[in-house]
């Protein structure tokens, strides 16, 4: 297993699946009838997802949440949902409690509506959550062009110092604590935002595995170079960085879990995707753009580089 990583791993599945020509995306999309059916899962394990003293209700709001973001990039509103849950014997009914208060939270704050799902006993949590909707079609990922925009709907790096902060004791101001620990336990995917400016995307991705691992993908797909000219970072998380003497880039390239939306746009878009984030209190970043070529580079004082791929995947190293 140490030589396979994510990506690996799913070649093989898909190989066998008969898909080899899957093309990967935020969501699976298929036809009943003349209907376009959305759908999404995504897993929440208590030993490697959920931070030690996380409230059972905040962990159960986040496994609907890495949903929610994928069909925020894809502009598609979740209708229903399934969950499937594993408990730990030892569980008390405050903690089950707990748990259906979270998942209804999310239900409700996202509205849609949770049909069921399933229960079985094991050794620690773990959460599917499936989503479902419908569409006309979805943003894809392979769709910027030569001259386009990049936008995020937000700053990066708060979700990691988080973990830095809870797992490994790094300090930080009072202020930022608080704000990098919300951004770990209780993120905000931008649905709201998604749903609204679909139209004005090219391109559009969940930026969940790292901002570098985002970019590294829609430039693939779209056969484009993406050149970065702007970090999207605050200057509160680089001195929160330098204090515990952390590479700031790391935490704002590679971090992953920001649930923002990464998304390309033309020119003549850019107006109406500011003006729907400023109606929506949506701190939109405009970070660099699409040019001829492949690959994903840093641009500054006539200086360019190269920004690797080094965002989270399964099994890596």
């Amino acid at each position: 297993m140490s030589k396979l990583d994510e990506k690996e791993i799913i070649k093989i599945f898909q190989n066998h699946f008969g898909n080899k020509k899957f093309v990967s995306e935020d969501v699976e999309v298929f036809k009943i009838g003349n209907v376009s059916c959305v759908v999404k899962v995504d897993t929440l394990v208590q030993s490697t997802d959920i931070p030690p003293r996380t409230k059972l209700r905040d962990a159960a709001r986040k496994s609907v949440i890495a949903c929610i973001s994928d069909f925020a990039a894809k502009g598609v509103k979740p209708l229903y949902g399934i969950i499937s849950i594993t408990i730990p014997r030892q569980f008390s009914n405050s903690q089950i409690i707990d748990l259906s208060s979270g998942f209804a939270q999310a239900s409700k704050e996202f509205d849609f509506r949770i049909l069921g799902g399933d229960t079985n006993e094991g050794k620690e949590l773990v959460i599917q959550v499936c989503l479902f909707g419908k569409t006309k079609g979805i943003v894809p990922r392979n769709g910027a062009k030569i001259g386009d925009l990049i936008f995020v709907t937000g700053p990066f790096g708060y979700s990691i110092a988080g973990l830095q902060i809870m797992l490994w004791k790094k300090r930080g101001k009072k202020q930022f604590v608080r704000k990098a620990k919300a951004a770990t336990l209780h993120p905000n995917p931008r649905l709201r935002f998604g749903l609204s400016c679909r139209d004005f995307f090219s391109s559009a991705m969940d930026s969940s595995d790292g901002l570098s691992t985002t970019l590294h993908e829609m430039s693939r797909q779209s056969k484009r170079k993406f050149v970065i000219t702007n970090i999207p970072a605050k200057i509160d998380l680089v001195e929160f960085s330098k204090s515990n003497r952390l590479n700031p880039n790391d935490l704002i390239f590679n971090g992953g879990e920001e649930y923002e939306i990464v998304f390309t746009t033309s020119t003549k878009n850019r107006k109406k995707v500011v003006r729907n984030a400023k109606t929506q209190k949506v701190p939109l970043i405009e970070i660099g753009y699409v040019s001829k070529g492949k690959g994903v580079f840093y641009y500054q004082d006539g200086q360019i580089s190269k920004i690797k791929d080094a965002g989270w995947r399964h099994f890596k190293g």
